[in-house]
């Protein structure tokens, strides 16, 4: 179909648009749509209508024609659209007083719960590194299996270690045979000096030789300890009871006590420590209340560990400790919180959200939808004497999504609109 040419645009008095359009008059239909038009550096945010234009061909209503599309018509709309405007507030100043949601406000007990993000980490998290260097010739465990402390989980090729052992050995032997003559020759040179047949120069040199044996047997010893250990060490075990994490290296693999990422790691899991940020102020209302920083730790009250998915960890936790230092980057307290893991359904390296609950008492709480927000202020629409009264509010900064505390700004008995308060004219009647 051929886009009609625009010849004239008119209003009647009920504020409906009349399109001539090749010498056909049409009805036309106000929309609301959002728009922004950029002209240079400024920006304007138009009246939100569209104008979508219908043809009658018998009978049957037909859209053929968005007249918002056409931008060398734009002014022409929009013109039409303020005396549309223009009309629709006369009417509606002549019209009855419009009806709203109204809320009665009454004082309440409410439980705020502030919520923090949080990231869960396992009592311990020990890194496996091999104290030796090899090629992994056994790998024992799988990822996510439950480990015992002293349980085997790899080992290295330990051929080389074996020899070393050997060699160890043998080498003490050595030092035990020369260990021996020295001593036989010490306690000959002994009896001679005895006899005056020895100066006292032979004595002392042969007691340096017995010296000199006795030590290098200790040291033959030792090297003989160390190829043990070393040996021992090619079985890399368990350090604590907990749950294998990822394992990055295979069969055949040359690892040693360089790699970064360890072998895995071992979380011992039964207890799971929560790390989360509080702001300075937060953290100085608790001690204000309280004499010290242990006692404000006792006071707190129980937490909840909310999970990614929604769900609420159905064992709660405390406070463990709260770091003594403020973060000059963000501001915040770091705190750290325990919580119980005995179906292990908390996981190292995990996330979520710490839930602190608050007890308020004789608290106006209201819809967040009752309000509408100018820069950093927060309105509520009240009602004084039939009509709409801006008034400015104090909210606690933490809240739930859906409600506010109000601090300040409103009282018990006070009347405001309860929805849409950001499209309600300052001084309109309401009902």
């Amino acid at each position: 179909m051929a886009e009609p040419k625009l010849v004239e645009i008119g209003l009647d008095k009920f504020g409906i648009v009349a399109i001539l359009l090749d010498g056909n008059v049409h009805a036309a239909k106000i929309q609301k749509v959002p728009k922004t038009y950029n002209i240079g550096s400024l920006s304007y945010t138009l009246i939100p209508f569209r104008l979508d234009i219908f043809a009658l061909s018998n009978g049957i209503e037909m859209r053929f024609y968005n007249y918002m599309k056409i931008n060398n018509f734009l002014t022409m709309v929009m013109a039409s659209i303020l005396i549309i405007s223009c009309q629709n507030k006369a009417q509606k100043e002549q019209s009855e007083p419009e009806s709203y949601e109204l809320l009665t406000l009454t004082e309440q007990d409410y439980t705020l719960n502030a919520e923090y993000p949080a990231s869960i980490q396992g009592n311990q998290d020990i890194k496996i590194i091999p104290r030796v260097e090899g090629h992994l010739i056994g790998v024992y465990v799988k990822e996510g299996e439950r480990v015992r402390e002293g349980q085997l989980l790899f080992r290295l090729d330990d051929a080389a270690y074996r020899a070393t052992v050997e060699s160890a050995k043998a080498n003490v032997q050595i030092m035990t045979a020369e260990l021996n003559k020295a001593k036989i020759e010490f306690e000959g040179q002994k009896t001679l000096h005895e006899k005056t047949f020895l100066s006292d120069y032979g004595l002392e040199l042969a007691e340096s030789d017995y010296s000199v044996a006795q030590a290098n047997l200790t040291a033959a010893k030792a090297a003989l300890t160390s190829a043990h250990n070393e040996l021992s060490y090619t079985e890399i075990r368990s350090p604590s009871n907990g749950v294998v994490g990822r394992i990055p290296y295979r069969k055949g693999d040359l690892v040693g006590p360089n790699i970064q990422d360890g072998l895995t790691v071992v979380a011992d899991n039964r207890q799971m420590r929560v790390y989360f940020a509080m702001t300075e102020n937060e953290v100085m209302q608790y001690l204000s209340e309280y004499k010290n920083l242990d006692e404000a730790i006792k006071q707190m009250p129980e937490l909840r560990l909310q999970l990614p998915n929604g769900i609420i960890y159905e064992h709660p936790g405390c406070v463990e400790s709260i770091s003594g230092v403020v973060d000059e980057r963000t501001g915040a307290v770091s705190v750290c919180a325990r919580f119980d893991n005995p179906n292990g359904m908390l996981l190292s390296g995990g996330t979520g959200k710490i839930v602190i609950p608050t007890e308020l008492h004789n608290a106006i709480v209201i819809p967040q939808e009752a309000t509408y927000s100018i820069q950093d202020k927060v309105y509520v629409m009240k009602v004084v004497d039939g009509k709409a009264v801006s008034t400015i509010i104090q909210v606690e900064p933490q809240n739930n999504g859906k409600e506010y505390v109000v601090i300040s700004g409103l009282k018990e008995g006070d009347v405001i609109i309860a929805k849409g308060a950001g499209f309600v004219e300052e001084g309109e009647e309401v009902r």
